[in-house]
């Protein structure tokens, strides 16, 4: 299959037609997700609708290898995940397919990325390796074409005078971090930032206290002196990423799709409004499993635009004790 087709999908009927052939596809070739399907019941021939496919719950990530072809692995990502858990992995069979996705997804939303310099603060997925965002990351720095671009781990007065100078200099700024890194950097210096897009990935990861989005996002607006934060919604089970550009509400490129599963019934999608499990239709996962049952709730509106409000803890789950197989 021609992947540039997944990333030229331009309207609703190429998207269904896609995810069906790659349901099919993925199915047949796919050993973990056919061995759930089957014991779902769920053949191809019973697919009407994208509400029919089955949604592998993303901890299958942790215990099984998720691959659609026999091809060689080129890159494996790895979810930090916290002290002692079990860490998500996903094998890359055409690590061109993932670039092709960030990077006509970034473009999708924001442009041509070397109208950007390019500042990344990601000091604890630099601290390990494969991390599908540092290698997203790494990759839209060079691309940026700016010798200014580049990754701080520690050095946030050096990051300080290089923001306030460059924003002074009315370049267009992208700083992209890890919330508590954009808390720390705003604890020391009070900004005042005209032309900088400051975009959070998410995450405390043990090092701050967890806090709504709204209470972060406010901290983080009165501290940068900025209007909106702009987040990015990726895991490293999927190699494509929706975008926020302010009050939490992120849209998707057009190869990419948000349903909720009811939160009391895992196989049972729910009508756009209503809260329930984030399933993710990522067509980029051709290789290993484009439909993923989340571990996050939230909800979708009729514009197919979508929020995150929270995550199911453990005992939360329903409908996943098809695991044990």
């Amino acid at each position: 299959m021609n992947t540039d087709t997944i990333f030229n999908i331009s309207n609703a009927a190429d998207f269904e037609a896609m995810t069906f052939q790659i349901f099919k596809h993925q199915f047949e070739n796919n050993r973990t997700y056919r061995s759930f399907c089957d014991l779902l019941y769920k053949h191809p021939s019973d697919i009407k609708r994208i509400e029919d496919i089955p949604f592998l719950p993303i901890e299958f990530f942790k215990s099984h290898e998720i691959l659609s072809n026999n091809n060689a692995i080129q890159e494996t990502f790895t979810s930090s995940g916290t002290t002692g858990s079990t860490p998500s992995k996903h094998h890359v069979t055409d690590i061109s397919v993932y670039e092709k996705s960030y990077r006509r997804g970034f473009e999708y939303f924001y442009g041509n990325i070397e109208n950007y310099v390019v500042l990344a603060l990601l000091p604890n997925y630099l601290e390990r390796k494969g991390s599908s965002l540092v290698y997203m990351a790494n990759d839209l720095i060079q691309r940026s074409n700016h010798a200014e671009s580049g990754f701080y781990l520690d050095n946030l007065t050096a990051l300080t005078q290089k923001l306030i100078k460059l924003d002074q200099e009315g370049k267009k700024v992208l700083l992209i971090g890890v919330s508590f890194a954009l808390l720390d950097l705003i604890e020391t210096t009070q900004f005042s930032l005209k032309n900088t897009i400051i975009m959070e990935t998410g995450g405390m990861k043990g090092r701050r206290k967890e806090m709504i989005r709204t209470e972060l996002h406010q901290l983080l607006c009165n501290g940068f002196g900025v209007a909106e934060i702009h987040s990015e919604y990726g895991m490293t089970e999927l190699l494509s990423q929706g975008y926020s550009n302010g009050n939490g509400i992120f849209k998707t490129p057009p190869w990419m799709k948000i349903l909720t599963r009811d939160p009391e019934d895992a196989l049972t999608i729910q009508t756009n409004g209503k809260s329930g499990g984030i399933n993710v239709i990522d067509l980029a996962n051709i290789n290993s499993c484009s439909f993923i049952a989340t571990q996050d709730l939230g909800k979708v509106y009729a514009d197919e635009t979508f929020e995150i409000i929270g995550r199911f803890d453990h005992s939360d789950i329903r409908g996943c004790n098809l695991m044990v197989f």
